[in-house]
């Protein structure tokens, strides 16, 4: 055989070999690409996202877009193909797996973390929203989970009202943590609570939960900071009682991220005239009951899924406003915020055409 000949059979070999690899050796990484991009103020699945019964609403207009990431699968193997596409395209970026699916979790657990962090975020909005418009709204502190085999488990349960420990009035969850640190490993702690049962039936009826009961607890220890202290296995968190209906409703949509665009929905839909004066304005950013917005994952998967779909201006937290501002979409204004109020007077800049006075985004943040 020419010797050409033979160095272009044992090139074509040696590609084929290495295509061969590429696509059959799998690689520790993961692909986040743009998700879908709902508005707010709009339908989806043939119904209205937000839906509010038993107080005044207004006409809206515009777009006030929530934004979100769609991952690969925990159980996704990319191949070195897929991957190096991945890292050349400009509307999909490259993780390492472990940073979506931390400690071998699976999909199933990211899944319902993501479903629990969504519900916690819609009510956060509506509380931050109806904060804003001075409306009342009654809140309590609440046992959120129970560790299994814990010291709590069979005696506290998710939803169980905590009105006091060890006879001290708790007003925000916090508060649980620091009485029960006061004590001891070993020693004993009572909780006065109302039964998530009692509570439930109360709310149905419009009433006031009356009815609690004390359980007392032995503490146990733990180190996870690196010196002993007394737990008893539950973390706290905050339900609330609201004067009229907010249902939002959206489907096959997880994590936190779409609590200050939600907010704002709610906010727009119980006020008259239009926050966005007809404008297209997209964001993302989590909420908490005070209005403050906080930082989120995937924001350059966000905007450039917003800009694809019409956006002219994207709410951006304050702390992903750097890593945004490095690759903007052409044509899409990155506005920071640091609060619903902030992105409120956004909106009202927005809608009236003063731009100039927006809080844009740079790479310094």
């Amino acid at each position: 055989m020419p010797r050409r000949t033979a160095t272009m059979l044992a090139s074509t070999l040696m590609l084929i070999a290495l295509l061969c690899a590429g696509v059959l050796i799998p690689v520790p990484y993961a692909e986040m690409s743009p998700g879908p991009t709902v508005n707010t103020l709009g339908d989806h699945g043939g119904e209205p996202v937000l839906q509010i019964a038993g107080h005044k609403t207004y006409p809206t207009d515009g777009h006030l877009n929530m934004t979100t990431v769609r991952v690969t699968s925990a159980d996704f193997r990319m191949n070195l193909v897929q991957a190096v596409y991945g890292w050349l395209a400009h509307d999909s970026k490259i993780v390492p797996h472990d940073t979506l699916y931390p400690d071998g979790k699976t999909e199933e657990q990211s899944t319902q973390e993501n479903a629990e962090e969504f519900s916690q975020s819609q009510e956060s909005a509506k509380v931050a929203a109806l904060k804003e418009l001075k409306v009342p709204v009654t809140s309590w502190v609440i046992v959120s989970t129970v560790i299994k085999d814990s010291p709590a488990q069979g005696r506290l349960h998710a939803g169980d009202v905590i009105k006091s420990v060890d006879g001290t009035a708790v007003k925000q969850p916090s508060d649980v943590a620091k009485l029960v640190t006061r004590h001891k490993p070993g020693q004993k702690v009572v909780f006065t609570v109302v039964p998530a049962k009692e509570q439930a039936a109360a709310e149905k009826a419009h009433k006031d939960a009356t009815k609690t009961q004390d359980v007392t607890i032995t503490t146990t220890s733990s180190e996870d900071t690196g010196t002993k202290r007394a737990i008893v296995g539950i973390s706290a968190g905050t339900d609330h009682t609201f004067p009229f209906t907010i249902d939002i409703k959206l489907a096959d949509v997880g994590g936190p991220s779409a609590g200050l665009m939600f907010a704002l929905g709610i906010y727009d839909k119980l006020t008259p005239g239009s926050l966005t004066g007809g404008r297209f304005v997209a964001g993302t950013g989590t909420i908490d009951d005070s209005g403050a917005v906080g930082p989120i994952g995937g924001i350059d998967m966000k905007t450039v899924g917003a800009r694809d779909k019409g956006a002219r201006y994207f709410l951006t937290p304050a702390d992903n406003c750097a890593a945004a501002a490095e690759d903007t979409p052409d044509g899409l204004t990155l506005v920071k915020v640091k609060t619903i109020h902030d992105a409120l007077t956004a909106l009202k800049n927005i809608r009236t055409g003063d731009t100039a006075a927006l809080p844009k985004c740079t790479t310094k943040g």
